[in-house]
């Protein structure tokens, strides 16, 4: 079925901009998309109570140095692109859709992650826990092994 549109060279204008912006755009490596979904369900969490603290800004510049050996510059970097790319989605399927990949251990982390800065300001949230519920069944992690992740971060921060 011949595409429609007009022809320069034997290519339709759609075929030179798609390639002239893919030749333009960097193609970036698994391990960055990787860190950017990983930082960007971080921010999601952090941001679904409209509170987005300093605390929970730091909390997620430590789990992406830990979890990827970033300095304290590459983190904060991540973090705020990853925020730019939160902001701009429109769920958060693009960002479990990679974080899907991940190994059992490396989604058990990210859960402990997510759990860390829910339990961060010691209240219980509804939206939080509604969330990691909805990312736990979108990268295919049992309620079991979010409880125990949960249970593992509230002791780690004595509540």
């Amino acid at each position: 079925m011949p595409r429609s549109g007009l022809k320069i060279e034997g290519m339709t204008m759609f075929d030179k901009l798609f390639d002239r912006f893919k030749s333009e755009a960097p193609e970036e490596s698994a391990d960055t998309r990787l860190e950017l979904a990983f930082a960007a369900l971080l921010v999601e969490a952090a941001r679904i109570d409209e509170e987005y603290s300093d605390d929970e800004r730091a909390i997620i510049d430590g789990a992406l140095k830990k979890r990827f050996g970033l300095s304290d510059a590459d983190a904060s970097a991540m973090r705020a692109r990853a925020e730019a790319e939160q902001a701009g989605a429109t769920d958060i399927q693009r960002f479990t859709k990679i974080a899907k990949a991940m190994t059992r251990e490396e989604k058990i982390d990210l859960l402990e992650e997510l759990w860390e800065i829910a339990l961060s300001d010691g209240a219980r949230d509804p939206y939080e826990e509604t969330l990691i519920r909805q990312i736990c069944g979108l990268i295919y992690v049992d309620d079991q092994d979010s409880g125990a992740a949960r249970a593992r971060v509230a002791a780690r921060l004595g509540d």
